[in-house]
C-alpha cells in the first residue's frame, strides 16, 4: 500500500520506505517470471508481458510498440501536496450513499487504501480526481496530436496533424501551491470544483479557432457545464454530457479521457478488480516523445517501462445519472498507487469487446524539458509527455506529444505556477482567442 499520510511525517516516511521495499520484492518475483531489466519487448516476444499490462497495451505491443524494461524507481509527491494530505485527510469521508465525499479541503482524500474496504473502488477514483500531478492550475502550451492508422512494421502515414494553443485548467478546491489556498472563495458562490479550457485549435485549417470550456461542480446531482466555439458558424454551442464521454471514427479522444479517466465521479458505479505489479512508464526518457517507427506512428517508442504497483477499478456508467447514455459498456482504470495517475485505461463496447485504449507516458523531473528556463520547480514532479488513444477495432490511433515535436514553445507544461486564472477558462476568453 502507498500510505503517505498518517498524521505525522516520520510515520509516513517509514511506511513509504516499507511500501517501496515490498514493491521491489514483488518486482523481483515478477521479473524472474516474465521480464528482466534490460529486456526489449517487441511483437516477437510480446507474450512475456501479456499478464503485466492491460489488454489495450498488449494490443499496442503486438502491433509494433516496443518497450525497454528498466529498474523501478520511487516517485515522491510534491511536498505541498503531501503536507496538505497529512493536514486534511483524516476529516474526509464518503457520504451516506457512498458516492460523493464530505470534508475534503486539499491533498489526497483517502491515503489509506484497504482492499477489503467495500467502498475501496470509489475511494481510489476520488484519489484520482484530486491527484498530485497538478493541484492548483496548469497550462499546456502549443502541443500537437497526430492521427494515423496502426500499421505494424510500416512507416507513419499521417492522416491529421492537430495543433492546439492551450490545454489549461484552474482548480477551485484543493489548492496547495498558489494563492488563494486551499480553496478559492469562488467556491462558495459557484459550487465549482474546477474549470477547464482547450483553445484555440491552430491546425488543421478547417478546425482553426475551435475551443472547449468545461466546468465541474461539487453538487453530485449537477452535471458539467460545457461549451464549444466553432469559428465557421461563429456560434457558441452548449454540449451534452454524452458527447463528452464518446468518441467514434476519427475522433479518437473525448474530453472524459483527455487526462486519464475524467468523467463526473458520481455518474459511474465502481468495482475493485484488484491490485498487482504491472508495467508502466513514469520515468520517460524523452521529451518531446519519439514517434514509434514500428507501428506507423501509433504510439511513442521505444520508451522505458518499469514494474509498478497498480490498482485496477472497473467503472460502469449509471444510466440514471449520465444523460444521453454512453457508448462504452465499461472502462477498466489502471492507477499507479504511488503516482496516482493512470498509465493506461481500456474501454469496452456494449458487446463487451475491447474498443479503445488510452496510454500515457509520464516523466519524473524538476522541469518538463531539459533546457527549460522558466518552468523549473524546487522538487521533482510528474509530467505527461505523451498520450495515445487507440481504436483497437478500427486500428486507428491519435498520438499526442506534450510538448509538441515542432512547437514554438519548448517548455510546454506550466503546473501550479499561476500561469492562468479563472478568467482564462471562460467562453468570452475562448471566443476572443479564436484567430
Amino acid at each position: 500500500m502507498v500510505m503517505h499520510a498518517l498524521g505525522n511525517l516520520g510515520k509516513t516516511k517509514l511506511l513509504s520506505v516499507g511500501t517501496l521495499a515490498i514493491g521491489l520484492c514483488l518486482f523481483a518475483a515478477s521479473a524472474h517470471a516474465a521480464v528482466t531489466v534490460g529486456d526489449t519487448i517487441a511483437p516477437s516476444n510480446a507474450a512475456e508481458v501479456k499478464d503485466l499490462v492491460s489488454p489495450g497495451v498488449y494490443y499496442a505491443v503486438t502491433h509494433g510498440m516496443r518497450m525497454e524494461i528498466v529498474a523501478p524507481e520511487r516517485v515522491d509527491w510534491p511536498p505541498p501536496y503531501r503536507d496538505a494530505t497529512e493536514k486534511y485527510s483524516q476529516q474526509v469521508r464518503l457520504t451516506n450513499d457512498h458516492r460523493s465525499m464530505v470534508g475534503y479541503v486539499a491533498g489526497q482524500p483517502f491515503p489509506l487504501i484497504d482492499p477489503n474496504d467495500p467502498y475501496v473502488a470509489t475511494k481510489i477514483i476520488w484519489n484520482n480526481v484530486f491527484r498530485p500531478i497538478s493541484s492548483d492550475d496548469y497550462d499546456l502550451r502549443f502541443y500537437d496530436c497526430q492521427s494515423e492508422y496502426v500499421r505494424p512494421g510500416q512507416d507513419q502515414r499521417m492522416i491529421d496533424d492537430i495543433e492546439i494553443g492551450h490545454y489549461a485548467g484552474y482548480n477551485i478546491v484543493g489548492r496547495t501551491e498558489v494563492e488563494p489556498m486551499p480553496v478559492d472563495p469562488d467556491f462558495k458562490e459557484s459550487g465549482r470544483l474546477w474549470m477547464f479550457a482547450l483553445y484555440p485549435v491552430l491546425a488543421p485549417q478547417e478546425a482553426r479557432g475551435t475551443g472547449l470550456i468545461r466546468y465541474r461542480y461539487a453538487d453530485p446531482n449537477r452535471g458539467d457545464d460545457s461549451w464549444d466555439w466553432t469559428p465557421g458558424t461563429r456560434r457558441v454551442r452548449r454540449l451534452s454530457e454524452s458527447i463528452l464521454s464518446s468518441a467514434t471514427g476519427a475522433q479518437s479522444y473525448d474530453p472524459d479521457h483527455y487526462s486519464g479517466f475524467n468523467p463526473k465521479t458520481e455518474q459511474y458505479n465502481y468495482r475493485f478488480l484488484g491490485e498487482k505489479m504491472m508495467l508502466a512508464t513514469v520515468h520517460a526518457q524523452h521529451s518531446p516523445e519519439d514517434t514509434c517507427p514500428y507501428d506507423g506512428g501509433a504510439t511513442a517508442c521505444p520508451e522505458s517501462w518499469e514494474m509498478r504497483h497498480i490498482y485496477i477499478v472497473e467503472a460502469t456508467p449509471r444510466s440514471d445519472r449520465l444523460a444521453g447514455g454512453s457508448l462504452d459498456k465499461l472502462t477498466n482504470v489502471y492507477l499507479d498507487a504511488e503516482v496516482w495517475f493512470e498509465p493506461y485505461i481500456d474501454t469496452y463496447d456494449q458487446k463487451g469487446r475491447l474498443w479503445r485504449t488510452h496510454i500515457y507516458w509520464l516523466a519524473y523531473r524538476d522541469r518538463p524539458v531539459p533546457d527549460a528556463r522558466v518552468a523549473i520547480y524546487p522538487f521533482k514532479r510528474e509530467f505527461v509527455v505523451g498520450a495515445a488513444s487507440i481504436d483497437t477495432q478500427g486500428n486507428y490511433s491519435t498520438m499526442c506529444y506534450l510538448p509538441g515535436q515542432h512547437t514554438p514553445e519548448r517548455e510546454c507544461w506550466y503546473i501550479n505556477m499561476g500561469a492562468i486564472d479563472k478568467d482564462f477558462c471562460t467562453v468570452k476568453a475562448m471566443v476572443a482567442a479564436a484567430p
